[in-house]
């Protein structure tokens, strides 16, 4: 008969000790996307600071006459770093959804039976 009974003690505690590694998870999952995210944003700050350097360089100067997609204009800047940054926003913000917004699907690998 005690193959009936399945709200056993050690199914209880089984099932606690899955919720606590699933929470563990989640934590180590949150807390690696902010590190991520913190280095990465070092580096586009890094990066937009060599091409500000660069365009002042090669320009000439301050962007005196605005921006444009081409290069070597006196007094005008080129506009390639909106790429990189655009870039860089999808990606932090499709990571930030994946930890923080997405549910744990029923079933899945974070949720399966060992």
């Amino acid at each position: 008969m005690p193959d009936l009974i399945h709200d056993t003690p050690a199914d209880s505690a089984t099932q606690d000790d899955r919720a606590r590694q699933q929470a563990v998870k989640q934590i180590e999952r949150k807390r690696l996307y902010r590190t991520s995210a913190a280095v990465s944003g070092l580096g586009m700050m890094l990066l937009v600071l060599i091409w500000a350097v660069s365009e002042y360089h090669n320009a000439g100067g301050w962007p005196a006459h605005g921006f444009s997609q081409g290069s070597g204009l006196h007094d005008v800047w080129s506009l390639w770093i909106v790429y990189p940054a655009g870039a860089w926003l999808l990606l932090v913000a499709a990571g930030g959804w994946n930890v923080y917004l997405r549910k744990a699907v029923p079933g899945g690998p974070d949720t399966a039976k060992k």
